[in-house]
């Protein structure tokens, strides 16, 4: 009874001992949504943020975007990329709804997950004002 014991308490150490990996194969990214982001800059005094994180191991992007101040209400609200900061592209993935707060997770292809963490993605919120984007944010790893 006493080796059962000390065997729970070994595993129970270990698995302790093992936690500390499983985060390491969590990638933070973060940005701070803004018009001054925008190609071109608008004059919104909007903002915003967005949080994800992203699973090395299943290349599973989860999300939270908050946001106020917005001309009028969001018409759209996106990942755009690949594209460095004052460029432009094309939607990666778009939110299931533009109204805050935005969250959500999906399954990165492994050329997504290599654009996101070199910092090729950005969130993007559109307004009717602004139907290009209001306010915009690079995702950056931290």
């Amino acid at each position: 009874m006493h080796r059962t014991s000390g065997w729970a308490l070994l595993a129970f150490l270990a698995g302790l001992a093992a936690a500390p990996l499983a985060h390491a194969d969590t990638i933070v990214l973060k940005s701070e949504l803004k018009a001054a982001n925008e190609v071109p800059p608008n004059a919104s005094t909007a903002s915003g943020s967005a949080e994800a994180t992203f699973d090395i191991a299943t290349r599973t992007l989860t999300w939270k975007i908050t946001f106020s101040g917005l001309s009028g209400p969001p018409i759209g609200a996106h990942f755009h990329g690949p594209s460095e900061p004052g460029k432009t592209a094309g939607i990666v993935l778009p939110f299931k709804s533009p109204e805050p707060p935005i969250t959500g997770a999906a399954a990165l292809t492994e050329a997504q997950a290599a654009d996101l963490l070199a910092g090729k993605w950005y969130a993007n919120i559109h307004t009717q004002a602004n139907p290009g984007g209001e306010i915009r944010g690079q995702m950056i790893r931290q």
